[in-house]
């Protein structure tokens, strides 16, 4: 075939039913149909080559008529090889061309259904209709925040992709499934996961509002250009993962806060922000020149603002007060020396804490203790291939992990990517490090951790061994 697929054949139709393979390069456009039009009627399948050399450059696609086949294939697919001999392939669901990215197996986003239904569903009707097409992990009723009934819309959320794809084409029509899409893939900024149908049923709603996205552009500490009022308020807004008891431990070293409550938008969903109260404007601006910025987990900054806690600032003394308040806090925050300072008592009476500062390594594997680093000059038997989602971690980070399974040279992260290679002087100290890291949440970053195809000379090497 040419470098395209047939115009007759539209990519994305449906949606979800193209995919990407990364193969070895000797693989051909017959072997590839061989194997995987076991899954399903293929329409298409394009080998990409050089437009030099004529050559395979190991990159395919493939197109099935049914998004459900698509993505059984990948399911079944992924990591095997096709001919005796070849490395194993990788298979994705190819992302439409104005994405960009690709979706694999594990790609939460693909297991997820959005489903209208009757007002007079329970979770437990809705799992029954629907636990026909596969094993269901939970089920979701959205609600009125504010009367607690129904609005006739729900999720589904299935443990494989082939099975949330077998529930949208097979259900009754009424309905209307789609796959839920995360709330980045739309405009509207106000819950974590949205799709276009949705948006429907949502506009003009009134009980379908939540808390607004606070503004993710970092400020520098003692930086207060823009913000119109002080209070012993905070909005605390994270792009990574975070959780209430991290928010609270953070935010707790610092005496005297009343309140922590992580937002949640009208479908039971973190907004990534969570409200602190203090009971003293001293200990609030303090918190937030300390830890506006501040890096946890680390590798993510996080966003601290005032904002109103209702108190009444008409009265010019109360301004004053404030603004007293306010300017000897700065003093201190801006003062304090670089290391962090002891908890003492300051002048103006309110405490001035430590700057927090959180384990290095935070995540729910266990881990084996720390190893020292191989030689730098050891020969690499291995190489791992890291993915991390959303943002690579630090090197120190991945050094700290990475290390504890034995025989380390070194951790490389590809500049600009989120992606990365670890190198072993040991195979079996890689197969460790896979097998208990993949998949895994390390500082609120999921990392896939994948065996690396050989460098070009060292598989050239193998072949001339042959």
């Amino acid at each position: 075939m040419e470098d395209a697929f047939r115009p007759s054949t539209d990519l994305d139709d449906p949606p979800n039913s193209r995919l990407f393979l990364v193969t070895s390069k000797s693989i051909t456009e017959d072997m590839i149909r061989e194997q995987f039009s076991l899954f399903g009627e293929i329409q298409d399948v394009w080998v990409v080559k050089d437009k030099q050399t004529k050559e395979s450059k190991g990159v395919s696609f493939v197109k099935f008529t049914k998004s459900s086949e698509a993505c059984t294939a990948m399911e079944e697919m992924h990591g095997k090889c096709l001919v005796e001999g070849t490395k194993p392939i990788k298979v994705f669901i190819a992302q439409a061309r104005s994405s960009g990215s690709h979706r694999d197996v594990e790609d939460e986003e693909l297991t997820r259904i959005f489903v209208m239904i009757p007002k007079t569903f329970t979770e437990d009707d809705l799992k029954e209709t629907f636990k026909e097409y596969g094993d269901i992990e939970y089920c979701i009723i959205v609600k009125n925040k504010t009367t607690g009934e129904s609005k006739g819309l729900g999720y589904v959320r299935y443990h494989k992709p082939s099975q949330a794809a077998t529930a949208i084409e097979n259900c009754e029509k009424t309905y209307r499934a789609i796959l839920a899409e995360p709330r980045n893939k739309t405009p509207a900024p106000d819950n974590d996961y949205f799709s276009p149908a949705r948006a429907e049923h949502v506009q003009g709603d009134p009980g379908m509002t939540s808390y607004p996205f606070v503004d993710s552009g970092f400020h520098t500490r003692g930086d207060m250009r823009g913000t119109d009022i002080i209070t012993r308020c905070l909005m605390v807004s994270s792009r990574a993962s975070i959780t209430q008891d991290q928010v609270y431990s953070l935010f707790d070293l610092i005496p005297g806060m009343d309140y922590c409550e992580m937002q949640q938008d009208s479908y039971g969903f973190s907004t990534g922000q969570a409200m602190i109260r203090y009971n003293n404007l001293g200990s609030a601006v303090y918190a937030k020149n300390k830890l506006d910025g501040f890096e946890y987990p680390p590798g993510n900054r996080l966003v601290v603002t005032h904002i109103d806690d209702g108190q009444d600032r008409r009265s010019p003394v109360g301004r004053m007060a404030m603004q007293l308040v306010a300017a000897q806090m700065m003093s201190i925050v801006c003062n304090a020396p670089t290391g962090p300072p002891p908890l003492r008592k300051t002048s103006t009476g309110y405490p001035s804490p430590a700057v927090p500062q959180s384990p290095r390594v935070q995540t729910d594997v266990a881990l084996p203790p720390l190893q020292k680093l191989a030689p730098s000059d050891s020969r690499v038997k291995e190489r791992l291939f890291v993915v991390f989602k959303p943002l690579p971690l630090p090197m120190d980070v991945l050094e700290d992990v990475f290390c504890r399974f034995g025989s380390l040279v070194e951790v490389f992260l590809v500049p600009g990517r989120n992606v990365g290679y670890m190198k072993y002087a040991e195979r079996k100290s890689a197969d460790d490090a896979m097998a208990t890291l993949h998949g895994q949440m390390v500082n609120g970053v999921k990392m896939k951790v994948m065996r690396a195809d050989p460098p070009k000379e060292e598989s050239h090497k193998r072949q001339r061994t042959y």
